[in-house]
């Protein structure tokens, strides 16, 4: 009976925002990867909403529910029988009524199985479509055979946009530039070589004082030179996603420069990256949201790069949805972190290969802590003690660790956590 429900539920939201696109006519950029997808999308909000009429998928909002969801500019009813009738009625009235309706959309597209962006795209048909990047072991890659089932699934965005659409790739990723060489689409790519038409040059940890505060870079484009600051978060991917931002912002018609301007306001979104304040002067990179090989890598090299640290501690969870890749992404991570932490704590049995890696890279025995599945707040409870000004902590792991529990326990605000932290609504907190 469940199934028959959340079917008539997917088939009435589809239903009303495919009627919603044929009448109101707004723009759409789509944004589809295997890493940066959400990140991506709240940079291209930041840059875009000064200036135009915006809308973008909220949360994590990609999939057959989210996205009419946010076409419909509506939240999920959960398991509300008359939630669910309300959405209904009140899409009718964005259908037919008078009310004001975004100039563009922004809507984030994922995938879980073959064939899911597809299905979204056919109706969708965006403008500008957005590909963030698919590494070689990428994230939600369980029910794909190879991760070059995934990239052609990430193509079929590309596939079903507008014929004078605009293609935006992440020009340093190997399988973007294969999607980008398949279609005669105008193409923009954005990244680190030079081979790209949006460049990111001198990259560096913004500080205050001894603080980092975020990332700035200068971007290159025709020639040109801008300087681009972003507060708040760290890491390659921050940067990778405010490159696309200035990449789409380019192509819905607005003066770059305005719009790293308003990068510069781009508050981070909590889970990704965000600098919190840590207990007794020590600082926290919460990267709690999600985890994958390639985000986890990263992230240990942004710890690496903390020049005013006098400790690195890695807190590392299980990375989930690699299916026969999960051992080898485990591994690679493991290795990582014997080079760039001081100090490794992992939670959950798959993140134990983490552990058993980086003691094989040099990492010495008393320098590693392991926790089970569920264990997240006893490891932060068992962390305190070495929180001290100077020492950073790196948190990271899949959703279902809930590291966040770690994050609390160590942070200066705890009372702060409902606005700081991921996943404080009710019906998380409640799991």
């Amino acid at each position: 009976m469940q199934q028959v429900l959340t079917w008539f539920v997917i088939q009435v939201l589809s239903w009303e925002a495919r009627l919603v696109l044929r009448r109101r006519r707004p723009r759409i950029i789509a944004v589809t990867g295997s890493v940066g997808k959400t990140t991506t999308k709240d940079a291209i909000f930041a840059a875009l909403e000064g200036d135009v009429y915006v809308r973008k998928s909220e949360k994590t909002y990609n999939n057959e529910f989210g996205v009419p969801l946010t076409v419909l500019g509506e939240y999920s009813a959960l398991r509300s029988p008359l939630g669910w009738l309300g959405i209904f009625v009140r899409g009718l009235i964005t259908i037919f009524g008078s009310q004001p309706y975004p100039a563009w959309l922004i809507v984030e597209v994922g995938a879980d199985r073959p064939g899911d962006i597809r299905r979204i795209a056919r109706w969708l048909r965006p403008d500008i479509a957005v590909i963030t990047g698919v590494p070689e072991i990428p994230v939600h890659v369980e029910f794909f055979r190879s991760p070059e089932e995934v990239v052609e699934e990430k193509a079929a965005l590309a596939e079903e946009m507008r014929h004078d659409g605009t293609l935006i790739i992440n020009g340093d990723d190997e399988h973007t530039r294969s999607v980008r060489e398949r279609f005669r689409a105008r193409t923009v790519s954005y990244g680190f070589s030079d081979e790209c038409d949006v460049i990111a040059r001198r990259c560096e940890i913004a500080y205050e004082g001894s603080a980092p505060v975020g990332v700035r870079f200068r971007a290159e484009r025709s020639g040109a030179s801008l300087p681009v600051f972003v507060r708040g978060a760290l890491g390659r991917p921050r940067v990778y996603a405010a490159l696309g931002a200035l990449a789409v912002a380019e192509a819905v018609g607005l003066d770059l420069v305005s719009a790293a301007g308003a990068l510069a306001k781009w508050e981070p979104t909590p889970g990704r990256m965000r600098i919190l304040p840590g207990i007794r002067g020590s600082l926290i990179i919460d990267d709690t949201y999600n985890s994958s090989p390639a985000a986890a890598l990263a992230a240990l090299e942004t710890l690496a790069e903390m020049k005013s640290a006098t400790k690195r501690i890695a807190v590392l969870g299980d990375m989930l949805e690699l299916g026969k890749w999960s051992a080898e992404g485990h591994r690679q991570v493991g290795e990582r972190a014997a080079k760039c932490a001081d100090m490794l704590v992992t939670v959950g049995f798959r993140a134990r290969t983490i552990a058993e890696a980086a003691r094989d890279h040099g990492m010495g025995d008393m320098s590693v802590r392991q926790y089970e599945q569920y264990e997240a707040e006893r490891a932060g409870k068992e962390l305190e003690p070495e929180m001290q000004e100077g020492v950073v902590v790196l948190v990271k792991g899949s959703q279902s660790m809930r590291m966040e529990r770690t994050v609390l326990e160590i942070m200066a605000e705890p009372e702060r956590a409902g606005e700081l932290l991921v996943r404080q609504e009710p019906e998380w907190l409640a799991r």
